[in-house]
């Protein structure tokens, strides 16, 4: 979403993978399985730096990248649970949270992430939301249910390739649920008396949202 110079040059700067993360890497992109972009994993480094989170909760595992590379900057106590719907990316990642080391510090939930969401009680330090991006407003209520106060939720893909900037009407037919449902999802992650929020125009568009330290009320207002 910025300008490529700006990109280029960031990137020339940005820190090499640990090799387990990089062969992962090349093997999603083998694949053709989406990982989070090189903006986002800086991102997410910074953030669990500074939150030094003991638990985490992502939704949408993937193939794992995601999972291992917040193990890997996370503190070496952090307990993450990730939860993954797609049946053929499920044993894909158990078996890379295993050859990794890290299957005692990654529990993956299988299931519908709006299911398996009710059913999680304690609370969260730190959420990262990449999954299905038309059910992200439906995962809202629960995520600031499970995310404690002071706690920080990333959304990746809010952009959704700057398609979520133009009007619906040029939008093509087969897109328009998804971009309506984003923009109603941004909406409340702007006005929500729960969160704190900023867009960020990094690869495919950022959330940085903190939970605000005294409970608010989630309101469903539409866009």
């Amino acid at each position: 979403m910025t300008d490529k110079r700006y990109k280029i040059f960031i990137q020339s700067l940005q820190q090499e993978l640990p090799p387990y993360l990089e062969a992962l890497r090349r093997e999603a992109e083998a694949c053709r399985v989406p990982i989070i972009r090189r903006e986002m994993q800086d991102l997410l480094a910074v953030q669990l730096a500074l939150v030094r989170p003991d638990r985490i909760l992502e939704i949408g595992t993937a193939t794992g990248f995601s999972a291992l590379f917040m193990a890997e900057n996370a503190p070496d106590h952090a307990q993450i649970t990730t939860i993954e719907n797609y049946e053929k990316r499920i044993p894909v990642a158990i078996e890379h949270f295993d050859q990794a080391g890290r299957a005692d510090q990654i529990k993956l939930l299988r299931g519908d992430a709006q299911d398996v969401l009710k059913t999680l009680e304690y609370p969260y330090d730190f959420v990262f939301m990449d999954a299905a991006k038309g059910q992200y407003l439906n995962f809202l209520p629960d995520v600031l249910r499970l995310l404690r106060p002071g706690g920080v939720l990333v959304t990746d893909n809010i952009f959704q390739d700057g398609d979520i900037l133009e009007s619906r009407f040029l939008v093509t037919r087969r897109d328009r649920t998804i971009h309506k449902r984003m923009r109603e999802f941004l909406y409340q992650l702007t006005h929500s008396e729960e969160l704190k929020t900023v867009l960020l125009p990094i690869g495919d568009g950022a959330a940085l949202s903190v939970r605000n330290e005294s409970k608010g009320t989630y309101h469903s207002d539409s866009f």
